[in-house]
């Protein structure tokens, strides 16, 4: 047992970077876009929704505002780490160097929870306003084709349902992100522009249709919501935090950008001024995008249930549309429509590289570490990700899946803010060109307040998070522990690479004399 908290020595995490197949193309400005591209989408244009109506009502900007200082610890943690280890695999790299490799399996399989849900959860919320944009040009799809099994059945439906859209959005982000990372990266860039200006236009224009009304009380009294025989405590003060647990989500972005180190040009300066700079810009676009919605549209008329239904799905468009603005309501329907396939894209590219990084130290097959030599891409890895993420956002309510990304964001938070500082202490020595201040402060913040959170989510959240971190111990004590190449004698598979040439010269040298 004590062999499950060996580390990966440093020496080879470099000859990892030196050996890597993956190309370096990404700058500066490339990785803050992956950021905002990943941090903009189903946050505003979404969960903006589902946040006020089961959570906070108007007082959601205080949930972003709560939520943005929680992951301000946690990006400058992440901010240090990138400068140390500019590789991929994110939190899961940083503590297999720090604490072992059993807290970085961990953290490994809270990363794949957060960015397969988060994925399926975009996926879904692209499907809602896909769907209202061809509402837009007379075309209806019948409610079987776009909406999952539950929400079918609890608005009185009956027989078979599926959401297709879901379904269709996430293999065509794959034929994408197959064909290499610079392609890629350059369409992300054209749609963070798009939907970035989409959202300015949202602030301004909504400004003039706000209802101030709809704002008070600014935080409700608190009441109890029951849906699908499920009840829960909303509003007040404790609906507030919850809120924030629920749409801590929406900041995965600036965890994207450290899973793309490996891609990067200057990955220890640009890495940490893309994870900062894109937190900030998003943190205050989601602040007041969330002011704005919630003073144009009442919170309760969000209720999936409701006279509104499809509001849930896709709140700023029909925020709009009820101010009887439909003209603007179009313009917000084509921008997230296409603005929301960024976020897939960099959260399918993110746990693509995650699973390389586990991968490569042996913790998974290998078939998920091999990359394309034409693409410089894993591709086949990024294929089998997208065969079970579209199946599963086909036959799964948001609201689910969108509580689970949040378990998986606010553990691998609190982890890294745990690694930072004991690799502080422990390799103090260490070159960093991005430090923490104040660490222990930062560092101690960071984790009580991720914690709090995940203490703030749904029992059902808690509860499937719970088994799913169960099934994860149980598969690396029967595979991954088995398989590791640190436990069967190798500081990692291109180090071993690296050493075995010199040790063959020298036997084939022997034997000739």
């Amino acid at each position: 047992m004590a062999n499950i908290w060996i580390k990966k020595p440093m020496e080879a995490y470099e000859a990892d970077i030196k050996k890597s197949e993956l190309k370096r193309v990404l700058g500066k400005w490339s990785l803050t876009a992956i950021g905002i591209g990943a941090i903009i989408g189903g946050g505003i244009f979404v969960l903006t929704g589902t946040g006020a109506y089961y959570h906070a009502g108007p007082a959601l900007a205080l949930s972003f505002v709560i939520a943005g200082i929680a992951c301000v610890f946690a990006a400058l943690c992440y901010a240090e780490f990138a400068s140390i280890l500019p590789v991929e695999g994110s939190a899961y790299a940083y503590a297999y160097g720090t604490v072992g490799e059993v807290f970085a399996w961990i953290i490994g399989w809270g990363l794949i929870l957060e960015y397969a849900m988060g994925s399926m959860t975009v996926a879904v919320s692209w499907s809602g306003y896909f769907t209202k944009f061809l509402h837009m040009f007379g075309i209806h799809l019948p409610n079987w084709l776009t909406t999952d099994p539950q929400t079918f059945a609890a608005a009185g439906g009956t027989g078979f349902s599926m959401n297709l859209p879901a379904l269709l959005i996430v293999l065509f982000v794959i034929s994408i992100l197959v064909r290499g990372t610079k392609g890629a990266a350059k369409a992300n860039n054209f749609i963070v522009i798009l939907k970035v200006s989409a959202i300015i236009f949202v602030i301004i224009a909504g400004l003039f249709f706000i209802n101030v009304d709809n704002w008070t009380p600014f935080i409700p009294e608190p009441t109890v919501i029951t849906e699908n025989g499920v009840s829960h405590e909303a509003y007040g003060y404790a609906g507030i935090v919850a809120g924030a647990s629920a749409i801590f989500f929406a900041y995965v972005g600036f965890d994207a950008v450290s899973t793309q180190a490996g891609e990067a040009i200057n990955p220890k300066k640009d890495v940490p001024f893309a994870i900062i700079t894109s937190l900030v810009i998003c943190t205050i676009l989601y602040i007041l995008v969330s002011l704005v919605l919630t003073g144009m549209m009442h919170y309760t008329d969000f209720n999936p249930l409701g006279k509104y239904p499809d509001a849930i799905k896709a709140p700023v468009a029909y925020a709009f549309d009820i101010a009887g603005q439909a003209w603007a309501g179009y313009i917000i329907t084509i921008a997230a429509t296409v603005g929301l396939i960024s976020v897939l894209m960099v959260m399918i590219m993110g746990q693509s590289r995650i699973f390389l990084g586990m991968s490569k130290d042996g913790l998974i097959p290998k078939t998920f570490s091999k990359v394309n030599a034409a693409s410089g891409v894993p591709r086949k890895n990024l294929m089998i990700l997208g065969a079970v993420i579209s199946v599963v956002a086909a036959f799964t309510p948001i609201n689910d899946l969108a509580h689970m990304t949040s378990f998986g964001t606010l553990f691998a938070f609190t982890m890294v803010c745990v690694a930072v500082w004991m690799l502080r202490v422990k390799q103090p020595n260490l070159p960093r060109s991005f430090r923490v201040p104040f660490l222990p402060v930062i560092a101690t913040l960071g984790i009580l307040i991720n914690v709090y959170l995940i203490i703030n989510l749904s029992i059902e959240a808690q509860t499937y998070s719970f088994i799913w971190l169960l099934i994860g111990t149980v598969i690396y004590f029967l595979y991954s522990k088995k398989h590791s190449n640190l436990q069967n004698g190798g500081f990692g598979e291109t180090f071993k690479a690296e050493q075995e040439p010199l040790e063959k010269v020298d036997v084939d040298i022997d034997n000739k004399d």
